[in-house]
């Protein structure tokens, strides 16, 4: 268990630096006249950027470690966690002012994962049926056909929806890690007949796209603490119901105010869901979001 702790800190230390990276390098080219997909690719043709997506590839598979190993509960809150990194490396690269209320945020957010970290149990060893991973798979399609929706709305609800499909997205990513076989060797045959491995490749890939698109339209805090709350909160009820997931002895109030408190502090960092540009730095910073 210690070490799906440490991997699921890991994973939130990777995505919360690379999330600064991507930002850095982003800016390199914010002047560019090209636009469309031309532009983004040039964007991301510089050490930061692609120094960031390697962080998200090692972040990755250390989530996946973790989910091997550790409650839902735990390892989703841990990467809502990831805003504290960004919103500190924010405050300290890219001179981003941050508010009372995110610092205590910041503070939420490592004082509910200590909480869990020492209240959680091991991982359950429930195994839903074969149909439900026939379900993981029909949800990536629901979730397709709702995201085709809510890209027709408009702000803010646009972005409150494609937030919240995307962290349902995640959630399906994170169930799907845990109902997977086991891997024997090098024999892939059994992941390959296994729904649930391509609802895991499908449901990243939609919750992705929906977010990209969910910030993309400038609603970045709306989109982030949509897709905090879509990622954690249905998960976890599922972890514990469906595959057994528990806390220590006696500690469940003491695990769910955890959780409470960590995922409240991730939603007061909700506005690092995106770095904002230098240039859009100045407006963000005339009204410094919990600034007392």
């Amino acid at each position: 268990m210690l070490l799906g702790l440490m991997m699921a800190l890991a994973a939130a230390l990777c995505f919360g630096i690379a999330m600064v990276l991507q930002a850095l390098g982003a800016q390199r080219h914010a002047d560019t006249p090209d636009a469309g997909l031309l532009g983004t690719a040039r964007a991301m043709l510089n050490l930061p950027f692609a120094a960031g997506l390697l962080l998200d590839c090692v972040g990755f598979v250390a989530q996946l470690i973790a989910l091997r190993s550790l409650p839902l509960y735990v390892v989703q809150a841990a990467l809502a966690g990831a805003l504290a990194v960004t919103a500190v490396l924010g405050a300290a690269i890219l001179k981003i002012r941050l508010g009372r209320g995110e610092w205590w945020g910041v503070g939420g957010v490592c004082t509910g994962l200590a909480v869990l970290g020492a209240t959680s149990g091991a991982e359950g060893h429930g195994q839903p049926s074969q149909f439900f991973h026939w379900l993981l798979l029909a949800a990536v399609l629901v979730l397709v056909a709702f995201g085709g929706l809510a890209w027709k709305l408009r702000e803010p609800r646009r972005a409150a929806a494609l937030g919240s499909l995307c962290g349902l997205g995640f959630g399906v990513v994170a169930l799907a890690v845990r109902v997977l076989p086991p891997l024997h060797g090098l024999d892939l045959l059994p992941l390959l007949r296994d729904p649930a491995a391509y609802a895991l490749a499908g449901g990243g890939a939609v919750a992705f796209t929906l977010m990209t698109e969910g910030v993309r339209g400038g609603k970045v805090t709306t989109a982030t603490a949509s897709m905090v709350l879509g990622e954690t909160a249905l998960p976890a009820v599922l972890g514990v119901v469906l595959l057994g997931d528990g806390t220590r002895p006696g500690m469940l109030p003491l695990a769910v105010g955890g959780f409470a408190v960590a995922v409240a502090g991730a939603l007061a960092l909700a506005r690092f869901g995106e770095v904002a540009p230098a240039e859009q730095r100045a407006v963000t910073e005339e009204i410094p979001v919990g600034a007392g």
